[in-house]
């Protein structure tokens, strides 16, 4: 028995080009970034539950101007008081940089492209007037019930009078693009002749350019059969070196991002998205993940996102709504890496990099260095829970407090933090990390306290006396030792008070750098059982910082 047997209600609403548009698929990557057209103050804004204030409309437009975006979608002038009094606000305040063309949409009808055209007066800056109207087989049939002709006369009137009031304005900074709304359920032929149509009356040159939009209004394909629809228009359509071909795709199938690519493969030259995807139903497609993919693959984007954190704060506090965890180069989770395996490779990764080919990247796990979007590996990257290894612990506390601990006292401490996670059902902080270890192996107190010691040579200097002097249980008691180096003659001394203790592994190292740095100093000493049992001591001195590591060892076993 069938799942969903509701399935069989659906039927394919695209159509394949008449001839074969493949070229596309010879390309294996995009070398140049496709121009950017931001589209959140319109697509984005009308799909808030609260739509944008015209403050917070502004705060949004300087914001994209700083990211570097030189085409910006300011709304739909006659579709609300708003979207108007954004359109003035910007003219009437010279807020438009001279670089920065600004967008307005507009259907192809008489009342509503006059009221746009009133909204731009003044205007100084190029400006692009969208005009569109829907040409798809279920809106002829369904919403509008007219035929092909018909259908295409609305887009050649609404042309015609956009360059009529150009015109008789006299606004050589105007710019005209034009949509064939839902192409995707258009028959890409008849998609053509409307667009050629359209162009015809505009007669655009290579020195006074048209665009020409196609939208994936709803997305219906696989994004191969989009971009086979988008080759089809590229190498059929009139006056192509003077028309610009633009994208605008939806995600409604989850594949907005790879319309895009495979569009400018294709022979698009712009891309129309938001930032984060936002739109209505499921979305535009998201600029920062097509940018941030050129990115990464060493291809300059033309756009900044090097302070990500800062641009989803803006974004979340203006929409209101929020950036999920998981949303690829932004989100907080993204970089985050919780697995052992993971973390082990990462750290491991990092540190070859730096020894041996730090102008490139190549560090398992991470397609981009976080870094380079404003994110900490301190922070960001190596995350730590119960899914957490002696590789993650290890590099918190490195990278973080400058503690260097031997192979098998990073795996001993991986699995006491991997029980504690375990145990709270929580992630640890970089700062709970570094408490559990102070708490469990640094100047560990117990059965032994050092009280004092000193030593003197011994044979000729070959050797040392160390003169210890402990508490044992409470109880003070002073003793002498001999050995080959000053830790051993510790030992020896210990051992004396009946303090059996075996050194078997020994490391130190500065915690920072600087003359007023502290020593951390790792003992492993052989317990009674025969396992080893770690100690760590911390101290300005070194002589001290190893004792204090051999009898917190002591203490623990």
């Amino acid at each position: 028995m069938s799942g969903m047997a509701n399935h069989t209600k659906y039927q394919r609403g695209y159509f394949m080009p008449p001839q074969p548009c493949f070229d596309w698929v010879q390309k294996d990557h995009i070398d140049k970034a496709p121009k950017w057209c931001s589209v959140d103050l319109r697509d984005g804004n009308q799909a808030l539950i609260i739509p944008m204030s015209l403050d917070e409309k502004l705060e949004f437009f300087k914001k994209l101007v700083a990211i570097g975006f030189k085409k910006i979608e300011i709304g739909f002038p006659a579709a609300s008081e708003t979207e108007y009094e954004l359109c003035r606000t910007l003219i009437e305040n010279n807020m438009i940089p001279e670089d920065v063309t600004i967008q307005v949409l507009t259907q192809a009808r008489e009342h509503i492209i006059r009221k746009t055209f009133d909204a731009l007066r003044g205007c100084k800056t190029p400006v692009v007037i969208h005009v569109y109207n829907s040409v798809s087989v279920a809106q002829r049939q369904q919403v509008f019930r007219k035929d092909k002709e018909q259908i295409k006369q609305i887009a050649i009137d609404g042309a015609q009078l956009l360059k009529d009031l150009t015109e008789e304005g006299g606004y050589p900074n105007f710019y005209f693009q034009y949509s064939p709304e839902s192409f995707t359920g258009t028959e890409p032929e008849y998609a053509l002749e409307v667009c050629n149509a359209v162009l015809d009356v505009w007669q655009p040159t290579p020195d006074h350019k048209a665009s020409i939009n196609l939208p994936a209004t709803v997305e219906m394909s696989s994004p191969h059969v989009y971009a086979s629809q988008v080759e089809y228009i590229h190498k059929n359509l009139k006056y192509r070196d003077a028309v610009e071909i633009s994208l605008h795709p939806h995600n409604d199938r989850g594949t907005g991002v790879a319309c895009a690519e495979l569009g400018v493969l294709a022979g698009a030259d712009i891309v129309e998205g938001t930032l984060f995807g936002n739109g209505e139903r499921t979305g535009n497609v998201d600029l920062i993940t097509l940018a941030m993919n050129l990115f990464s693959h060493g291809v300059d984007p033309e756009l900044d996102f090097s302070d990500m954190p800062s641009i989803v704060e803006m974004y979340e506090r203006v929409t209101r709504m929020t950036v999920n965890p998981r949303q690829p180069y932004a989100g907080q989770l993204v970089f985050a890496a919780f697995s052992g395996s993971h973390q082990d490779a990462i750290a491991k990764g990092l540190k070859w990099r730096e020894e041996n080919d730090p102008e490139h990247w190549t560090c398992p796990y991470l397609p981009i260095d976080p870094t380079d979007v404003g994110r900490r590996y301190e922070t960001d990257v190596i995350r730590i829970n119960s899914q957490s290894g002696k590789g993650g612990v290890g590099y918190v506390l490195e990278q973080n407090y400058g503690y260097v601990l031997p192979a098998k006292m990073r795996e001993e401490m991986g699995y006491a933090t991997k029980s504690v996670s375990d145990h709270t059902h929580a992630e640890l902080s970089p700062e709970q990390v570094r408490d559990l270890f102070l708490e469990n192996y640094v100047n560990k107190t117990g059965h032994v306290e050092l009280v004092d010691f000193h030593f003197t040579h011994a044979d000729n200097n070959k050797a040392f006396k160390a003169f210890v002097t402990v508490k044992i249980d409470g109880n003070e008691d002073a003793t002498v030792g001999n050995g080959n180096g000053r830790l051993d003659a510790v030992c020896d001394a210990l051992n004396k008070l009946g303090i059996k203790a075996h050194v078997e592994t020994y490391s130190e190292h500065a915690l920072t750098n600087g003359s007023k740095s502290e020593a951390a100093a790792y003992v492993g000493i052989t317990g009674e059982d025969g396992k080893m049992v770690w100690g760590c001591g911390q101290h300005s001195d070194i002589i001290t910082a190893s004792i204090l590591g051999l009898i917190s060892a002591i203490n623990r076993a």
